[in-house]
């Protein structure tokens, strides 16, 4: 998981850029509170072969949950 909260943008681009280049997980969790964010992860995300849901949390924040496509 990732607490990129408190973070604006790019930040929590490249905190994901890095999971994702070190990792390659099947699945990621991102917690942000930038709703600029939310889109440029998600933007992010479809460019590199995953699948973004994002929900809002209490206290404006969000999960993202990413799922690499087959």
């Amino acid at each position: 998981m990732i607490d990129a909260r408190g973070y604006s943008c790019p930040m929590p681009v490249v905190m994901v850029q890095k999971a994702v280049q070190k990792d390659a997980p099947a699945s990621l969790e991102v917690l942000v509170d930038d709703p600029c964010a939310v889109e440029n992860i998600t933007r992010f995300a479809h460019n590199h072969g995953y699948q973004a849901a994002a929900q809002e949390r209490d206290g404006g924040a969000f999960s993202l949950t990413l799922t690499k496509q087959p």
